[in-house]
């Protein structure tokens, strides 16, 4: 059996979903195909849920921001709830990093988000936090940034595409790619899908994927563990806090605390399960921090863990691929997100269908996250973002 398509969207986590409603919306004939057994499995379902526009350049910005507008809106747009919730983003800011977050927060400003930089003494008001004698800090806060609930936009996005004709196709892992002088033909066990143009949206997978049709792409999975304490036994509501110091963040999720910080030793890999041989160093920055953690305890069942899909300067790689091989133009990339997936997807499922039907994105430059970038030796010296929630 053979699908013929305009175009097959690879991955079915919320950038999937959202490049897959806006590829049905501009009137294509799309199929999306999902490896596992539900949507938003990877991931998207395994994320922080956190969103926010305290980025250091524009593109990430403006991506972050113009999709929480949506989430914001989403109910009155899309008649379901996306379950945003302006939390707050506190990034708690040492001496030796002030200066370029400062620039980056003008920056942030200057597209009219509302950020702004708090006093450590205000910022003790959103979540009490230790600063030992010889440091100087700052912080910035976000009063827009928070949370979503990313399973339910997944699922949001994936009926809208369906109730415009989209398929979806679970337990459907593409196991081939090969173009055919005209079409990528995708060999997946429920047979072969003929697409003229192609979306790879599978996350961490997307590296292993992209490698099937021959492309270089490079992502890769990198192990993300999220430790959930015990109800605290006092209310709170602490915004998604960030200590640039260490690494560690922490927020509210109902009466618990979530927390967690980026391991660097950790290898590249699908490793698999909670990382709890690093608990010890991750308890003992967070303790230093945020010394009321000691009130509670940790829930190592509600704990878990994900994976980052990550390239090598943490940025997302978005558009068309160019003509490296045969059908390379005609195989489009949104993957590499770098943990920023969930917070950037409603804007770059409408950027990459102008990309596939208009043959260019026409409403906003995604030069700088293009594949190109890789060609060029420089971009290995460019800044980049760092790997925070």
């Amino acid at each position: 059996m053979t699908r013929t398509v305009d175009v097959a969207v690879i991955g079915a986590g919320i950038v999937g979903a959202a490049v897959a409603f806006r590829l049905a919306q501009g009137g294509a004939n799309v199929v999306v195909l999902e490896a596992q057994p539900t949507p938003a499995s990877g991931s998207t379902g395994r994320s922080a849920a956190g969103v926010r526009v305290q980025f250091g350049d524009p593109l990430n910005i403006m991506l972050s921001w113009e999709s929480i507008l949506e989430y914001r809106d989403f109910e009155s747009l899309h008649g379901a709830p996306s379950g945003y919730d302006p939390l707050g983003y506190l990034f708690l800011v040492p001496r030796a990093n002030a200066a370029q977050h400062l620039r980056s927060l003008e920056l942030q400003q200057s597209y009219g988000v509302p950020v702004e930089e708090l006093t450590p003494e205000s910022a003790q008001h959103l979540v009490p936090f230790a600063i030992s004698p010889e440091e100087t800090f700052t912080t910035t806060y976000g009063s827009a940034d928070g949370v979503v609930d990313p399973h339910a936009i997944t699922m949001a996005y994936l009926g809208l595409a369906r109730g415009l004709g989209a398929e979806v196709l679970l337990d459907s892992p593409v196991g081939s790619a090969h173009w055919d002088g005209a079409a990528w033909r995708l060999g997946t066990p429920s047979g072969t899908v003929a697409a003229a143009q192609v979306v790879c949206a599978a996350g961490a997978w997307s590296g292993e994927v992209t490698s099937l049709a021959g492309l270089p792409v490079p992502v890769q999975p990198l192990l993300r563990s999220i430790y959930a304490t015990a109800p605290l036994g006092r209310a709170h509501r602490y915004p998604l806090t960030v200590d640039l110091a260490t690494g560690l963040y922490l927020r509210s999720e109902g009466q618990r605390v979530l927390f967690g910080r980026s391991n660097h030793e950790q290898p590249a890999g699908f490793h698999e399960g909670v990382d709890f041989g690093d608990l010890d160093r991750v308890l003992w920055f967070g303790l230093k921090r945020f010394p009321w953690l000691a009130e509670t305890s940790l829930d190592r069942r509600a704990s878990w863990w994900g994976y980052y899909e990550v390239t090598p300067d943490d940025n997302p790689i978005l558009g068309r691929m160019p003509d490296l091989a045969p059908g390379a133009s005609s195989w489009l990339n949104a993957c590499g997100f770098s943990g920023h997936g969930v917070q950037q997807a409603a804007r770059v499922g409408r950027l990459i269908a102008e990309e596939a039907l208009d043959g260019r994105v026409r409403t906003l430059n995604i030069d700088a996250f293009r594949f190109e970038r890789f060609l060029d030796p420089s971009s290995a010296n460019q800044p980049h973002e760092p790997l925070i929630v």
